[in-house]
């Protein structure tokens, strides 16, 4: 029931995008970002595979992460007009992305996320708070499209033991942070709190090439 709390989430998101409301929005992605960062441990610590056997929470995991994380931002796009004029056909290429990337067995591990993981609500609500040009928008979605194709392994925050305290206890702050951005999205400080917390992104970014690393130095491997 808490991970399904995402799919009532979902719908408030579409609802405020047909609104063009940005800041609901994007105040419903901060808080089904709370939800998708915690229902793992929750679940696990209540062990509803063993309670619930013929219940895969994986799968509903997977649909409500796939709306949040990859439809509601390839449709912010054009709602919010943050594509070049006439062209929010573009907003479905990190759609598509996406469809591969959930559909593929390797794309999660127990310690990673393999190929770019579909951060979309992120990167779509860092362009939009920091007011990125459409074109600098259409460049960066079509990069980031690519690298899901890219079998980099990403720390998966919650599981990877690697440095994963620190991952965790600088998230939550982080996350603490989007929260307040979302919220007052409109005021000028917000942009500049924003600035401020792409030092997460930075991190994770710089980790999980470490990480990416380290896995393959352990297979003995050079890719």
């Amino acid at each position: 029931m808490y991970t399904a709390l995402g799919l009532p989430l979902a719908f408030m998101g579409a609802a405020a995008l047909a609104r063009g409301d940005a800041r609901t929005f994007f105040v419903i992605a901060s808080v089904a970002c709370v939800v998708d960062a915690t229902d793992g441990t929750m679940a696990r610590r209540v062990r509803v595979r063993e309670v619930l056997p013929q219940f895969d929470g994986r799968r509903l995991d997977d649909l409500v992460d796939f709306l949040h994380f990859a439809f509601l931002p390839s449709l912010a796009l054009p709602a919010l007009g943050m594509l070049p004029e006439g062209q929010g056909w573009i907003g479905v290429i990190p759609l598509m992305a996406s469809g591969y990337g959930f559909s593929q067995e390797a794309a999660k591990t127990e310690v990673s996320f393999v190929g770019f993981p579909s951060y979309w609500n992120i990167v779509v609500g860092y362009l939009y708070v920091l007011g990125a040009t459409p074109e600098l928008t259409v460049g960066l979605v079509v990069l980031l499209a690519i690298l899901v194709f890219v079998p980099i392994h990403y720390v998966y925050p919650t599981k990877a033991p690697f440095l994963q305290k620190m991952t965790v206890g600088l998230g939550a702050v982080w996350a603490l942070m989007m929260l307040v951005i979302s919220l007052f999205i409109t005021e000028e400080w917000a942009r500049t709190l924003a600035w401020v917390s792409l030092y997460y992104p930075a991190y994770y970014t710089v980790i999980s090439f470490v990480h990416h690393r380290r896995i393959h130095e352990a297979l003995g491997t050079d890719e």
